[in-house]
């Protein structure tokens, strides 16, 4: 299993172009399933759990090619097999996605239960309830979810979402495109992702309005087309980079980004005591020449603070001056890297969501384990703030979802290296 190994010292600057957005992406791909037309994706990152959706649909019988600027030309027209198994799913939790497209392409669909990082409970009832409400049948058996509409179109509905679910809606708008009728998703997530899709889905063809607010309006219609569609920009790994060089004194500039996606991060970062500027597609940041000031952090479902980007801003706190709180609301199991962060010299106090973390001068080096993606990112970039070599273990965590991490940084004057697992033990040996 793949290590990092940082060493902490100096600021982080340069430029650095942001990749394209994994979960938009994913679901992108996914849409292919509901036409038997070509489906050309562009600006896909190379990333792990890009190449374990391209084996998943294509064990479901999609042609995939991709060409000579990474774009993926997905070809749905001869589907051959309607059940996502679990050693594909189990690794990656956004398989749910293939569970409305194939439900509303093809009548019937067997998705494994899935698996992902584990950050909390991501509960797939609102998927199940949302398509039952659109006359699916559903049951689950030996760890699968099992549709069937019994050779019926599904049907238009209004579905109101208990919890705001990036996924559900997006596997939701998916299967209302085909469905017979208007869908109306009530409590809908608002992220970028999900603009991303519908802007995917209408350009094939389909009739979606209101994506971004919380309420979307499906109009079904007999089939989809193929489009030409281009990735976003991947906001989360935006503010990665923008925290790596906040906290390492650097100056950065980001291209091939949308702003205005990230704008609560931007604000905690202004208010942290960076100078921050942005254009269209740029955002440039630079460091306080003395220490980063605490900043308070809640997260929430878009626009409020991400999820996503908790963990960066829990390392931030751990050297800036003063006490800050950082309360998680989306999961409730996503304070592992907290441990690791402690094991670094962190002072972090924790009580049930909330996280009080007082600065302290220094971080020190020590061997970590990644626990779920973004605390991977959270201890790259801790182990080049701190004193002396660490050690980051489990990084397949990272390479889910940033592209070329350990490159990228690199180009900012970071010494990072990756070292294979046997390296370790032909050095204990």
């Amino acid at each position: 299993m793949d290590k990092l190994i940082a060493i902490g010292g100096g600021p982080l600057s340069g430029k650095v172009r942001i990749s394209g957005a994994k979960n938009a992406a994913l679901p992108l791909m996914i849409s292919s399933l509901l036409t038997k037309e070509t489906l050309r994706i562009s600006n896909i990152p190379h990333l792990h759990d890009i190449t374990t959706t391209m084996e998943l649909l294509g064990q479901l019988g999609v042609k995939l090619q991709v060409d000579e600027t990474l774009a993926i030309e997905a070809n749905a027209s001869e589907v051959e097999s309607v059940i996502a198994p679990y050693e594909l799913v189990r690794t990656m939790r956004a398989s749910i996605l293939v569970l409305g497209p194939l439900t509303a392409r093809f009548g019937r669909a067997e998705v494994s239960l899935p698996g992902g990082c584990a950050i909390g409970s991501r509960p797939v009832n609102l998927h199940i309830k949302g398509l039952e409400a659109m006359g699916a049948d559903i049951k689950i058996e030996n760890g699968y979810i099992k549709a069937d509409t019994h050779n019926k179109r599904l049907k238009g509905a209004r579905v109101f979402m208990d919890l705001i679910s990036v996924t559900g809606t997006e596997n939701l708008m998916m299967a209302a495109a085909l469905a017979d009728g208007i869908t109306v998703i009530e409590n809908a997530a608002r992220e970028p992702e999900v603009i991303d899709l519908a802007d995917c889905l209408n350009a094939m063809g389909a009739k979606v309005k209101g994506a971004g607010t919380d309420e979307i309006v499906i109009e079904g219609v007999e089939k989809l087309g193929g489009a030409d569609h281009r990735v976003i920009p991947d906001r989360i790994e935006a503010g990665t980079f923008l925290v790596a060089a906040a906290i390492s004194g650097g100056k950065i500039k980001i291209v091939d980004v949308i702003p205005r996606q990230i704008e609560s991060v931007l604000d905690k970062l202004r208010e942290a005591g960076c100078q921050i500027e942005t254009g269209e597609d740029w955002i440039s940041l630079s460091a306080p020449v003395g220490k980063l000031k605490s900043v308070n952090v809640r997260t929430a479902p878009y626009p409020a603070f991400p999820t996503d980007m908790q963990a960066q801003f829990v390392l931030l706190n751990c050297i800036a001056g003063g006490t800050a709180t950082v309360i998680e609301t989306v999961f409730e199991n996503r304070f592992m890297h907290v441990h690791e962060l402690q094991r670094m010299g962190a002072d972090i106090e924790l009580d049930g969501n909330t996280a009080v973390i007082k600065g302290v001068g220094n971080l020190f080096a020590a061997p970590v384990m990644a626990t779920d993606l973004r605390a991977s990112a959270c201890l790259v970039l801790a182990g080049l703030v701190a004193e002396g070599e660490t050690v980051i273990d489990r990084i397949y965590h990272i390479d889910r979802g940033y592209d070329c991490i350990e490159e990228k940084l690199a180009q900012m004057g970071a010494s990072i290296r990756r070292v294979p697992g046997h390296y370790f033990s032909q050095q204990s040996a």
